[in-house]
């Protein structure tokens, strides 16, 4: 069932984007060769508790950690470690997910280690690019294929290609709600969307294969051939013309100044 939210829900639900997309900036602070994924998850969880608000990650299905962070090859669902040190040219997703007043948050921004090869810079643009691309399709009367098609078309266009088995989601109450929201599709095809339906797109796109591998944990997922892999996610509410963006990236980019993807 697709819970329509009212504009009371929806402030809740930006508030608690709000609260994400403030900590993404904290970890941005931090984001260096040298740092563990470790440090940067204690840093997220004490920065939510301190703004009144729970890790909505921290517990969820037996998740061990308040953050996910995917290195490199690493699509998404990556557990922070002491034994995973960024090192330079690396490439990190955090993914954040935090709840409050009853409803939850969830973003997502990959982020640059020191000095990244241009092409795998280029990988993360057009990742953040087709995020936008998906959003502007993302309004009262469309389909969710209209989204997947301009997500999917986008990178595809530029030798990239897109992962299947994880997608997007509702997100409300529940951290993952209905409709399943892919980053591929056809135009025209899939449900429609209605105002107050509340959504997360997160495309993931990899440099070389598109399929992809589950780590011995359980939880981390890797390409399969272990190219690069990008990740970012916004939380969104569909209104009448232009969707409503509740997560925001400006906090991250302020603090990364010039060097914002």
């Amino acid at each position: 069932m697709i819970f329509l939210k009212s504009d009371e829900e929806i402030e809740l639900l930006r508030f608690s984007n709000q609260i994400v997309a403030k900590t993404l900036a904290e970890l941005a602070k931090l984001i260096q060769p040298g740092i563990s994924t470790e440090q940067l998850d204690k840093v997220a969880y004490e920065f939510i508790k301190d703004n009144g608000a729970v890790p909505g990650f921290l517990g969820y299905s037996g998740y061990p950690k308040s953050i996910c962070t995917s290195i490199n090859e690493q699509v998404v669902h990556g557990i922070p470690s002491d034994k995973a040190i960024l090192e330079d040219g690396d490439i990190v997703s955090v993914d954040c997910g935090v709840y409050k007043n009853g409803f939850h948050g969830d973003s997502a921004y990959t982020f640059c280690v020191g000095d990244v090869k241009p092409e795998i810079v280029d990988l993360l643009r057009t990742t953040k690019e087709s995020l936008y691309k998906g959003i502007e399709q993302a309004q009262e009367g469309k389909r969710l294929g209209d989204v997947g098609h301009a997500i999917q078309s986008h990178c595809e266009e530029r030798g990239y290609s897109v992962v299947r088995e994880m997608i997007g989601h509702g997100v409300g109450r529940n951290l993952h709600e209905a409709p399943e929201v892919p980053n591929y599709g056809r135009k025209g095809n899939g449900i429609m969307l209605k105002s107050g339906m509340t959504i997360a797109i997160e495309p993931m796109i990899n440099m070389g294969s598109r399929n992809l591998v589950f780590e011995k944990d359980g939880w981390t997922t890797r390409t399969i051939d272990r190219k690069p892999s990008a990740h970012f996610e916004h939380s969104i509410a569909i209104r009448r013309g232009k969707a409503d963006i509740l997560s925001t990236f400006e906090y991250i980019e302020q603090v990364l100044g010039n060097k914002a993807i």
